[in-house]
């Protein structure tokens, strides 16, 4: 492993936790897949172990380390083959408890923060709508506030961890005559009465459940308001860089795993009284997958020192998500080619990781609006500045 990021305890943290997986999550990952229900007992032995605290201060009973944990965390979920598992996990972590973290006070933190490091609550991200996927500062959703509460009403959808999270990070518009000053974050309670979720049937991340959440006049205490009024879109966007170098790095990832499986199954199979790995053609292919890899993960360690050091780094990640998780669907459809017909059936772990993998270039961003916004950067010089 690259010595340039990762230390000996890195190293000892990524060989314990892939031990946890293989132990823990690898002997359930088939039926949570076919039920689309991952079981609460694996969230609370994920908190126990520390796993979801990478991140999170030590007095809110994370460990505060340093963002390649995180990538550790995030490559080695890639590797049994559930995207689906991964980003439930994921989407728990960097997503919901990232704004709790952030733009939380105190009295969110301990109420919210603490229970979801330990496990013992499930967090998800309310961002997306039906009529404006890209389009945040298009959302519908309003947030009026009246007296000491906010009511809430709108709709969101997509949403990792949807049904069975028990809180929901919700933006919505507090102002709805400002496109982009109007919009404030709630923590909202699965709970609370007029919250309903329908789950969504996927191609692809089968085992985590995705739904549609709808409110209809949901009261949520003005305590609940993360950060200040109005300042959520500038929140969204400054978190967007972590989720887009995260979506990077699961890229990469899940693409080594399609190339070190073929190549173990190339080294096996035996055709014309030679193994597979011996064919020029194929030795050739191998080669050109397993460098676009290695160009892809080495860029994204190298914008992971760079955030982890402060830096603001939306371009890079924006362009981190969009070249890898182009680069992960065609590798993997690469490595599908290569097992012949056993890459595509069930049995093999091809299909599932190629459904799973063409949700890299739609989610987090879709692959069109990163486009324009590295276009705005670089052509028009457009400059995103952190919120303040």
């Amino acid at each position: 492993m690259n010595s340039m990021y990762f230390t000996e305890e890195h190293e000892v943290f990524r060989a314990s936790f892939k031990e946890f997986l293989q132990k823990e999550v690898v002997p359930h990952i088939d039926k949570w897949e076919e039920t689309g229900t991952i079981e609460r007992f694996i969230w609370k032995k994920f908190g126990e172990m520390g796993y979801f605290g990478l991140n999170t201060p030590e007095e809110f009973g994370g460990m505060g380390l340093d963002l390649f944990y995180t990538v550790i965390f995030l490559e080695e979920l890639q590797k049994i083959n559930s995207g689906g598992f991964a980003a439930a996990m994921w989407a728990h972590e960097y997503l919901a408890m990232t704004h709790l973290n952030k733009e939380g006070d105190d009295f969110i933190k301990n109420k919210y923060l603490t229970p979801s490091v330990e496990g013992d609550m499930i967090g998800c991200l309310c961002i997306t709508e039906p009529f404006g996927g890209s389009d945040v500062a298009g959302m519908r959703s309003t947030a009026i506030k009246k007296g000491d509460k906010y009511i809430l009403n709108g709709s969101k959808t997509f949403i990792t961890n949807g049904i069975y999270s028990d809180y929901l990070v919700v933006a919505a518009k507090t102002d709805p005559s400002d496109k982009y000053k109007g919009i404030s974050i709630f923590v909202v309670d699965r709970a609370a009465k007029g919250v309903s979720a329908t789950k969504l049937d996927k191609l692809g991340w089968r085992a985590s459940d995705t739904g549609e959440i709808a409110f209809d006049n949901v009261e949520i205490p003005v305590e609940n308001l993360m950060g200040e009024e109005g300042k959520g879109f500038p929140y969204i966007m400054q978190h967007f860089a972590l989720e887009r170098l995260i979506m990077g790095v699961n890229a990469h990832a899940r693409a080594e795993y399609a190339v070190e499986y073929t190549l173990k199954y190339m080294q096996e199979r035996v055709a014309f009284g030679k193994s597979l790995d011996k064919f020029q053609v194929l030795r050739h292919k191998i080669a050109e997958m397993a460098s676009r890899v290695d160009m892809c993960r080495e860029y994204n360690y190298s914008i992971t020192k760079r955030l982890n050091d402060g830096q603001y780094v939306v371009k890079e990640a924006s362009m981190s998500k969009l070249l890898s998780t182009k680069m992960a669907d065609e590798v993997i459809y690469d490595a599908l080619q290569m097992l012949g017909g056993y890459g595509y059936m069930e049995d093999y772990p091809m299909a599932r990781l190629l459904r799973d993998s063409r949700l890299g270039p739609i989610g987090g961003g879709t692959s069109e609006i990163l486009k324009e916004i590295i276009a705005k950067m670089v052509i028009d010089n457009k400059e995103y500045k952190p919120a303040t």
